[in-house]
């Protein structure tokens, strides 16, 4: 499948105030321009950025992994878009889907710098997990965020999300090796 096409295989979904949707290339103005913006938010809390992170070329090599993980049910990524208006806000993704007597999947989200403490991450993350547990039939989605990132710790626990430990050097944010706090929430757990 030729990734610039837009007939990827669409999973909409529908929350209060949003609708996520996979990534298609026309989405590439928008999002190389919210993600510029919000460098100085976003970056503390991910991988470094590669020196051609925001042109074309990236983002259609970000959307063939993305058709990849589609087509291999190894991942479920979603731009977050406002339902009034369209706008994109950001992304909220299950990856590293896991099959067999595991059943679960790691989540992780943005949301652009303009739009953050509005709400619309809650909305993302609740519709992403009735989306895991139900058509995808998931057991259990699982989280990470960095000790300092309290935003993200308050969000998780909010939602209904519990703490699982502390990792040693978990993942490589901005170029170094960082501590992570590990969450998880499973099947029947109340998504407040």
């Amino acid at each position: 499948m030729a990734l610039w096409r837009d007939d990827f295989t669409e999973t909409v979904l529908w929350a209060d105030k949003i609708r996520m949707r996979h990534p298609m290339l026309d989405d590439y103005e928008a999002w190389a321009k919210l993600r510029s913006a919000s460098r100085t938010h976003t970056e503390p809390w991910e991988p470094s950025w590669s020196d051609d992170e925001l042109t074309k070329t990236a983002y259609k090599r970000r959307l063939k992994r993305y058709h990849q993980d589609v087509e291999t049910g190894q991942g479920y990524p979603f731009f977050i878009f406002r339902e009034t208006d369209g706008v994109l806000l950001g992304a909220c993704n299950l990856n590293n889907v896991r099959r067999g007597v595991l059943q679960s999947a790691d989540i992780g989200y943005w949301i652009g710098s303009p739009y953050v403490r509005k709400g619309y991450a809650r909305a993302a993350v609740c519709r992403a997990l009735v989306f895991a547990f139900g058509p995808m039939g998931l057991n259990r989605v699982e989280a990470a965020t960095r000790p300092e990132n309290e935003a993200s710790r308050s969000l998780l626990l909010s939602i209904g999300f519990s703490p699982e430990g502390f990792s040693r050097k978990y993942l490589k944010i901005h170029g170094a090796w960082r501590d992570h706090m590990r969450f998880a929430i499973v099947k029947g757990d109340p998504i407040r």
